[in-house]
């Protein structure tokens, strides 16, 4: 019987000798937990024996219990490391077409490969839902494998440019008639925008600003018998200005426009469709018109800066890009590829100039330039072209019971009878964590006391040893009785 309880001792030292061994070994492991052999005795009575003095059988393990509280976190400069900080564990399947087939794991060293789908470095495949671009929600909860696209989007050729700015009441007036895109001297403020065709061709579209004197728009020059402009009056300039600083047109700013052809080096005018001009305060049904037949449109505003009128309340339209009449040789532009042009309330206040938005919808070919993780896990691409896309969601899953879960390896497990189904959420809602991205969670043993229990795990080994060699004495003894 000794024998039996002395030998039982050392099995129970020996299993808790590997346990605390295996957790010494993967202490640098990351997404590790650590493991913890439970005892409990062996005791065996009968009715024909007396309890009050029955003996203990010995020991056995109950079990080897893995324990689920987090490691701490090592911060690493890759956004593709994920920790999960609070409950959850990252899902992983070996096959993405079947992602039912699945293993939980908190180890979150992701990477790219070579098809750029998101996957370990035993190559499964991080799981994750479908989120719908408008809402930024998840569709459904049904995982399937994260990918990132290396590139995104056809080109989108320009259609709709928003601008907002505030023109300073305090500029310089100006004629609008006298208005020429080579000459800076002939307008207040420019700004610039980069705008696309149907091929993703890019052009540059430049705004011109010029805060009317009132004055009328100077007609284009008279010409001679022999085809040369006539010089023009001074006096007569002269007069007209004295006329338009009697009038006053401060409150209003004549607008142009041009784009720069297919090299990108010269500016071209671009102007204003009939139906995008209305009658505005001079009288000019088409807008303000420049010596050099550059349209455009007038902004009005009120005395206390506030729009008044922009193109006199019609739609600002510019003519067909790519046409003949524009000048213009778009690689892939219709030519009924126009401009919608909105602006955002614009102001004149006493407060330099300032672009408040200036925006346009087209788009060229992107190439991937990043990759981010949010607490949510939203995996947020940003591509070459500006566009930041939200390409789904990693997905969170947890157990009514984490110590049902059965252990596979590789830091992986999978869920049992014990451990109830699996629970699919998204990190930071309910009892889901976040996620954080650049850093990894390490193995959460704590070595001081695991070479502690080395120590103790070996005396109790030795203890048991010594039982067990009194035990032959004692035998042995008997044995040499004559």
């Amino acid at each position: 019987m000794g024998f039996n309880i002395s030998l039982s001792g050392i099995g129970a030292s020996q299993k808790d000798l590997n346990t605390t061994s295996n957790n010494i070994a993967n202490s640098n492991t990351y997404g590790f937990k650590e493991s913890r052999a439970e005892f409990g005795d062996v005791y065996s009575s009968s009715v024909f024996s007396n309890a009050k003095t029955t003996t203990g059988g010995g020991v056995q393990t109950s079990v080897v219990a893995q324990q689920f509280h987090e490691g701490s976190s090592i911060y690493t400069n890759n956004p593709m490391d994920l920790r999960i900080s609070g409950s959850g564990f990252f899902a992983v399947a070996e096959d993405k077409l079947q992602p039912q087939n699945n293993s939980l794991t908190r180890n979150g060293a992701f990477h790219l490969n070579k098809d750029n789908n998101i996957v370990n470095s035993e190559g499964q495949y991080l799981l994750g839902y479908k989120v719908d671009q408008e809402t930024d929600q998840v569709t459904s909860y049904e995982s399937q494998s994260m990918k990132v696209p290396d590139q995104f989007g056809q080109p989108k050729e320009s259609e709709n440019i928003d601008i907002g700015v505030n023109l300073p009441a305090s500029a310089e007036a100006k004629n609008p008639g006298n208005f020429d895109f080579n000459e800076a001297s002939t307008y207040n403020k420019s700004t610039s925008l980069t705008m696309y065709d149907s091929l993703g061709q890019p052009y540059k579209m430049t705004t011109y600003y010029v805060k009317d004197n009132g004055g009328e728009a100077a007609a284009p020059p008279a010409l001679d018998a022999d085809g040369n402009p006539i010089p023009a009056d001074p006096a007569a300039d002269g007069a007209a200005d004295a006329a338009a600083d009697a009038g006053g047109a401060d409150n209003r700013w004549a607008v142009y426009y041009t784009v720069t052809d297919a090299s990108g080096e010269k500016a071209v005018d671009v102007n204003l469709t009939p139906e995008g001009d209305g009658e505005v305060a001079s009288g000019d049904a088409n807008g303000p018109l420049s010596s050099s037949g550059h349209q455009g449109h007038y902004v009005e505003f009120n005395t206390d800066g506030s729009v008044k009128s922009v193109n006199n309340g019609n739609p600002i339209v510019t003519e067909e890009l790519g046409a003949a009449g524009a000048g213009l040789e778009m690689n892939g532009a219709s030519e009924a590829q126009k401009l919608n042009i909105k602006f955002d309330e614009p102001t004149q206040y006493a407060a330099p100039f300032e672009i408040r938005r200036f925006s346009e919808d087209g788009a060229t070919t992107g190439y991937l330039a990043k990759v981010d993780i949010d607490p949510k896990g939203s995996i947020v691409a940003t591509y070459s072209n500006g566009e930041n896309v939200t390409l789904g969601r990693v997905g969170m899953v947890r157990v009514p019971n984490e110590q049902g879960l059965v252990s596979k390896g590789g830091t992986q497990w999978v869920t049992s009878q014990d451990s109830g189904a699996a629970i699919w959420g998204e990190a930071s809602q309910g009892a889901f964590g976040g996620i954080k991205s650049g850093t990894l969670e390490q193995s959460n043993i704590d070595m001081t006391q695991e070479l502690v229990d080395l120590i103790t795990a070996q005396r109790n080994f030795q203890a048991n040893s010594r039982a067990l060699e009194v035990d032959n004495q004692l035998q042995q003894t008997i044995l040499q009785i004559r």
